[in-house]
């Protein structure tokens, strides 16, 4: 009996190692600490959609909001968050990037400053200092913002994480990239107020805020897994877009740090932002590129369907 024990015991265990050994490991790079935006990622985590797609990943923050699509095109991390206008920039580049699947579909960027300071409209910024938050991006959209709103004069500044210190110090009279679903909520809860400029009403053409990356190498290596990951995003964005009450709170769980308060309210501003399914529209992404090469924010021609990854 003893050894008919054992020997269950022995098939129970070699069956839980292989159950472990076939799920495929994943690292995901997020590009900003972790937030609601990033909510669908921790609700198909703790519900186990990656699991069951057989995949284990490992969500990291980033040191540098630029580091993620570049550490991703290199295979330092198999997958990231980044974003549309910097995917058409690293293409221009020849930095190799494939997007695999949307996470938030719309703008959220905005060019955001304190109410009080004077400023009605973008020519008020001319001769301002004005910082911007992801090196390589923030501060090339800045420049065609500026470019068709009549900014003349104007003085760049890294100021990456450090938006509200940065505008209540007077080092910057503006930030380009805050998100107008975010930090215009941990700006009140600090005392202030903000106001922005959204970018796709002062002509920037509409695209996709947050997208998930990889390199064609991962891709190649990778396919199942990546595939998983994505069939695993869907199911979390539509639970998330059926049960936003359920979904916040999975994600409050799975980020304790997060300030409830602050997170609930961005949440409902970022809600209808949220991808519902996979897939990319290919006349949005080339349109923004056209609109990329006119204002030089690229300087060759990019073939937007190229960049994208259509699952079979």
């Amino acid at each position: 009996m003893k050894k008919k024990i054992a020997s269950i015991i022995l098939t129970l265990l070699l069956l839980a190692g292989l159950a472990g050994a076939a799920e495929e490991n994943l690292s995901l790079m997020l590009d900003w600490f972790p937030n609601v935006d990033h909510l669908p990622i921790y609700v198909a985590r703790e519900k186990g959609y990656f699991s069951e797609n057989g995949i284990k990943v490992e969500i990291i923050s980033p040191s540098e909001s630029s580091d993620a699509l570049k550490l991703a095109a290199s295979g330092n991390m198999d997958l990231a968050v980044s974003y549309q206008p910097q995917t058409i920039i690293a293409a221009d580049q020849g930095i190799p990037v494939k997007v695999i699947a949307p996470l938030v579909i719309h703008p959220l960027t905005t060019l955001l400053f304190l109410e009080g300071k004077g400023i009605k409209n973008p020519q008020d910024l001319s001769g301002k200092k004005i910082g911007y938050t992801v090196p390589g991006l923030m501060d090339v959209l800045l420049e065609a913002f500026a470019a068709i709103n009549g900014i003349k004069g104007y003085t760049p500044v890294n100021v990456g994480f450090t938006i509200l210190p940065a505008l209540v110090s007077n080092q910057v009279d503006a930030v380009m990239g805050p998100f107008k679903t975010y930090e215009t909520v941990t700006i009140a809860q600090q005392g202030y107020k903000a106001q922005f400029f959204e970018l796709e009403k002062w002509g920037i053409p509409d695209y996709e805020e947050l997208i998930f990356v990889c390199s064609p190498d991962t891709l190649k290596k990778k396919s199942k897994a990546v595939k998983s990951f994505v069939m695993a995003m869907e199911k979390a964005q539509a639970f998330t877009a059926a049960h936003p009450e359920e979904a916040l709170a999975i994600y409050l769980k799975a980020v304790p740090e997060a300030d409830k308060k602050i997170e609930t309210q961005a949440f409902e501003l970022t809600r209808p932002y949220f991808a519902v399914k996979t897939g990319h529209d290919p006349v949005k992404w080339q349109a923004f590129a056209d609109f990329s090469l006119k204002h030089g924010l690229i300087k060759n021609k990019v073939d937007a369907k190229t960049l994208i990854h259509t699952w079979k």
